[in-house]
């Protein structure tokens, strides 16, 4: 991954598997006294290619051309349900923030998807929705 912004020693980052944006910032030095924590999910995990860029507290909030690295960047690439963002998951017809939101509750709630077929239990997502996210996603 690459840890870009206010932290100590940006750059790209080899991280093992089932890291967590935390781990990317703890590997790059940790942040620098005025960076902005908030703004990033430090739970989330890591996508070989992502890009997390940690903020300077007060900086206004601008589009990271790099955030994108990964799923979201190719149209054509399958979506992975356990690691997928918030902002990944807008990225698909028919979701929107709550049910993004929906999304990455039920997926937390059990310790992951095991199936794509489970995501037809997350309250908003009916057989018609499900039918246009099946070819997008993967777990």
């Amino acid at each position: 991954v690459h840890v870009a912004g206010a932290v100590v020693r940006p750059g790209v980052l080899l991280m093992p598997e089932g890291a967590r944006v935390i781990d990317a910032v703890e590997g790059a030095g940790g942040a620098t006294p005025e960076a902005d924590l908030d703004r990033l999910n430090l739970a989330a995990r890591l996508v070989d290619g992502q890009r997390v860029m940690v903020v300077k507290a007060g900086a206004p909030a601008v589009a990271d051309p790099g955030a994108a690295a990964g799923p979201v960047a190719d149209p054509g690439a399958l979506i992975d349900l356990n690691s997928a963002t918030n902002a990944q998951l807008e990225s698909l017809p028919g979701i929107g923030p709550a049910l993004a939101g929906a999304i990455i509750a039920e997926r937390d709630r059990r310790g992951g998807f095991r199936s794509i077929n489970e995501l037809r239990e997350v309250r908003g997502i009916g057989e018609a929705r499900f039918a246009d996210l099946r070819a997008r996603v993967t777990v």
